[in-house]
């Protein structure tokens, strides 16, 4: 009895074997089901590659199968790449797919625009074909593919080095070098007619200035941006457009990833930094979003004018700061700031600021959601090292009409050492400081009761903004913002809407009523 059991188990798997199905698997017969017919990769710049996009193929049947063929209708000649199952290539054969179950499909392009059309922007297709003859199907392929101007630094043909720009020399004495290209005077006119790609920091040589035009598109790829050398010059001439036909004459400083996925990404490139001694920048109606500091700052020129000059602008989504200034100089109006991983606005060591008519607000809900600084920063004073600390005069920091809000209690703070002059005014601002734990009670630097240094403004009332989580820092009707700027005033909101001119909004926005649509 003891040699049973085997027996009996060798019988089985000698039944089983004779009544199983065989194990090889037919072929598909036009039963294939997709996650999708069409497949949209979005907009790329020619020659940068998409994002990976995918799509899955079903068999719904109760039988396994084989997909006799799966192409790209161009063959060999296309620009997308396939990746089936988990293998790359154009062109596949006889892949297996079990009974419901399914299979991924990858695919990327990079395509140059100069191989199919001389516009400057295109729609590339393919398909993919599954079988042929009779039960042959497809997933079409749809990219817009863009043309531009792609400016970046030379590499050494000899040591393939690439080109990089000196900053400065460390404690040490050695050099300080960035990846980066100074611009040729035929590229110091950024117009409209294409976008503009910066691969590395472009840097405006000293004594030329950078004119960009209403309606230019300048991107940056990772780790990239835009330098003001000493005595050079940024001139940003974004308008808004009288004719509603015609596309928005802003200027729009962004990364090169054009797919929707990224659109409100931080840190996707560098910064546009005003480097010391550069002077009489002027930037107005442009947008500044998805950088790791959208405008920096080092010093000022030491002229009795701003050293920049920022009307009609947004600075939004950077991972860092949005505009951190040290001992500037800056006139700002209709300036909007929003969502940054720390600090929205950061007056730092000591300047000169006059900012009326601005909103300067965080919502961000960058890395864990909790930040440690406030909206607005203002110091006179940076540590270099654990014993040394640099201190600058605040000559002024005056804020009129302006909103200082945002999802945290504290969003205004000074950080002052003594030994210079610090020097601030806020007038006819919505500010929010909700100093719940008393830690500032007696401190002199938040005597709101002392009207040499707040005087008409409102505290914690919730502005009203549409949608700030999503950068739309529009105020309705019923913000306490309402008729509450000082007067008399004249001039537009950020927007190009009169101010009221008896009983103006405070903020870079005018009033509107949500529930109309606007």
């Amino acid at each position: 009895m003891r040699y049973l059991s085997p027996l009996v188990l060798i019988c089985v798997i000698i039944l089983w074997s004779s009544c199983r199905k065989d194990f090889e698997s037919g072929p598909s017969s036009g039963n294939l089901q997709f996650s999708t017919d069409t497949l949209y990769l979005d907009t790329v710049f020619t020659n940068i590659g998409s994002s990976t996009y995918n799509f899955k193929v079903y068999n719904r049947t109760n039988d396994d199968f084989t997909i006799p063929s799966i192409a790209l209708e161009r063959g060999e000649s296309s620009n997308y790449r396939l990746n089936v199952d988990g293998i790359p290539g154009k062109s596949f054969e006889n892949i297996q797919v079990l009974a419901k179950d399914s299979i991924f499909i990858f695919i990327e392009t990079t395509t140059d625009i100069t191989d199919e059309t001389s516009d400057l922007e295109f729609l590339y297709t393919d398909r993919i074909l599954f079988d042929n003859g009779a039960n042959q199907q497809d997933v079409d392929l749809v990219t817009l593919i863009k043309d531009a101007i792609f400016l970046f630094p030379s590499r050494d043909a000899m040591t393939g080095e690439v080109e990089t720009l000196l900053l400065g020399l460390d404690d040490e004495n050695n050099e300080i070098r960035i990846e980066g290209f100074f611009l040729g005077d035929d590229q110091l006119n950024f117009t409209n007619e294409r976008p503009y790609v910066i691969y590395g920091y472009a840097a405006i040589p000293g004594g030329r200035t950078l004119t960009i035009d209403p309606g230019a598109r300048i991107h940056f790829h990772a780790n990239s941006g835009l330098i003001a050398a000493n005595n050079a010059t940024l001139e940003v001439n974004g308008a808004i457009s009288t004719d509603p036909d015609l596309l928005e004459n802003e200027v729009i400083f962004e990364s090169d990833r054009l797919e929707p996925g990224f659109s409100d990404v931080p840190g996707q490139w560098g910064t546009i930094w005003l480097t010391a001694g550069s002077t009489g920048h002027q930037i107005n109606h442009a947008t500044i979003k998805n950088a790791t500091v959208g405008i920096l700052m080092d010093s000022n020129d030491g002229t009795t004018d701003p050293t920049l000059t920022i009307t009609n602008t947004q600075i939004y989504n950077s991972s860092n700061v949005g505009l951190l200034a040290r001992t500037g100089h800056i006139l700002g109006e209709n300036v909007v700031i929003n969502n940054a991983g720390q600090v929205a606005l950061n007056c730092a060591l000591g300047g000169i600021y006059n900012f009326n008519h601005c909103t300067f607000t965080n919502y961000s809900s960058i890395g864990t959601g909790f930040r440690q600084f406030p909206v607005v920063l203002i110091d006179n004073n940076i540590q270099i090292s654990e014993s040394e600390v640099v201190i600058a005069d605040l000559v002024e920091a005056n804020f009129s009409n302006t909103i200082i809000y945002g999802n945290q209690d504290l969003e205004l703070l000074f950080s002052r050492v003594e030994g210079t002059a610090f020097n601030y005014n806020f007038k006819n601002c919505l500010i929010r400081f909700n100093d719940v734990s008393n830690q500032f009670t007696d401190n002199a630097l938040y005597d709101f009761s002392n009207t040499s240094l707040f005087e008409n403004n409102i505290f914690n009332e919730d502005p009203n903004f549409r949608m700030p989580f999503e950068n739309m820092l529009n105020i309705g009707e019923n913000s306490p913002a309402n008729g509450n700027a000082s007067t008399p005033t004249s001039g537009s909101d950020i927007l190009g809407t009169l101010r009221n001119t008896t009983a103006p909004d405070i903020g870079a926005y005018e009033s509107v009523n949500f529930t109309d649509g606007n």
